[in-house]
């Protein structure tokens, strides 16, 4: 795997989790340890849980990787967070897509069925693959669903840890 990419995906969740922090909620990366969730994150009564799923992006990148995992809904206290880091050295600002797991499994489910269903090139019929991903910015191919609308919306996963 590309050091570089690996390296940016580590320093993503802490980046995130930070921003959880600086909410004034616990958050805590997971560094592996936990299927399915880089992030545990509760409020401060330690009573209510979020589990955040981390997926890196660079800013200005039309798409964001999420791969199959994302066509599943695990629960109301599961969420996505798609973090756009800039690369060293530049001055594009970070962005972050907070999704719920319940809406990234329906709609990644149904872009890609129906990507599946539209024929490839010369009409051939497409293959299926692991490979799934989103839309993070304008002008990506139609069959990407476009996050644009959860950008900044840390509401979502706040509003779980309201007691």
């Amino acid at each position: 795997m590309d050091r570089d990419k690996t390296t940016r995906g580590n320093a993503s969740q802490f980046f995130v989790a930070g921003e959880l922090c600086r909410r004034g909620y616990a958050a805590v990366v997971t560094l592996g340890n936990t299927p399915n969730t880089d992030i545990l994150c509760s409020n401060r009564q330690g009573t209510k849980f979020a589990h955040i799923q981390v997926k890196t992006f660079v800013p200005g990148n039309k798409t964001c990787s999420v791969g199959r995992q994302a066509e599943r809904p695990y629960g109301p206290a599961f969420f996505w967070v798609l973090a756009g880091i800039p690369l060293s050295g530049s001055n594009s600002p970070f962005e972050y897509y907070i999704i719920p797991a319940s809406h990234m499994a329906r709609n990644v489910s149904a872009f890609h069925r129906s990507w599946l269903a539209t024929p490839g090139k010369a009409g051939h019929q497409r293959r299926d693959s692991s490979v799934r991903a989103v839309s993070v910015s304008p002008g990506a191919a139609p069959y990407f669903w476009s996050v644009m609308e959860y950008r900044d919306k840390w509401d979502i996963i706040v509003d779980q840890l309201l007691e």
